[in-house]
């Protein structure tokens, strides 16, 4: 595809609205219609994502997430239905994302991340959003975005709790300057309401499209915690660790 191709007429139809946007317009609509994402997972945060980049007009999205539907992913995986139980839950969200947007292209992969197959996943893409529930799958993709020099978004969520931030290899502290190791708390199996997934997914997109599309200002060296049992929202400061083993190895 050329990344010099004007958009089509049937691209500024649907993108109408958003080519209003100061600072971004056609050249910024380019900038997504020619890149690609990984998002993993597509639950209920990275079915969010992965909703808002269609919608958005990312040109390419690559999902990875393994398993079948259930009943209890229902009450926060918006892209999956009551139709899909005992289904692929990729090819659930692939096939909700290709009817809200054929115009641009969704690629499956029925795997959760792991050591075999982080490397690959990357490599496929520009860019990386993280969203797997477990902090082991997310270093993972840290360390392969790092180690091939890919800007990463993070989401994690646990109850009422959420946090994001914005990775961008040789500019930031990247997550295990963070998180050296797994947090010992967050698990798989956790109490969630679905709106604060999808709250984080949001603004994750919101991280990429600013990244893609060179607008705005990303989270750079700056995490955002939010609770919203109490509606409390800051953002700190990130600084890169000496002695982590991703970054500064690199």
């Amino acid at each position: 595809m050329d990344p010099q191709a004007p958009l089509t007429d049937a691209e500024r139809a649907r993108y109408e609205w958003q080519l209003d946007m100061p600072g971004f317009g056609d050249a910024g609509q380019q900038r997504l219609k020619h890149s690609s994402v990984l998002i993993t997972r597509c639950g209920g945060v990275g079915g969010s994502v992965a909703h808002q980049l269609a919608a958005a007009g990312v040109g390419r999205l690559l999902l990875a997430h393994a398993g079948n539907v259930t009943p209890s992913d229902l009450n926060r995986q918006t892209l999956m239905t009551h139709d899909g139980i005992g289904k692929s839950r990729v090819e659930s969200a692939a096939r909700r994302l290709r009817e809200l947007n054929p115009l641009i292209d969704v690629e499956t992969v029925a795997e959760n991340v792991t050591e075999d197959n982080a490397a690959g996943l990357v490599g496929r893409v520009d860019a990386i959003v993280a969203c797997a529930p477990r902090f082991g799958e997310r270093l993972l993709l840290n360390r392969e975005a790092v180690r091939q020099n890919k800007p990463l978004v993070d989401c994690a969520m646990y109850e009422w709790e959420a946090q994001l931030t914005t990775i961008v290899p040789g500019r930031t502290p990247c997550l295990a300057c963070i998180y050296p190791e797994e947090p010992p708390h967050w698990s798989r199996r956790f109490p969630v309401f679905g709106a604060v997934a999808g709250m984080i997914g949001c603004l994750g997109a919101v991280e990429m499209i600013k990244l893609l599309g060179e607008v705005g200002e990303p989270l750079l060296g700056k995490l955002l915690l939010c609770d919203l049992r109490s509606m409390q929202f800051r953002k700190v400061a990130i600084k890169a660790s000496a002695s982590c083993t991703i970054c500064r190895a690199v």
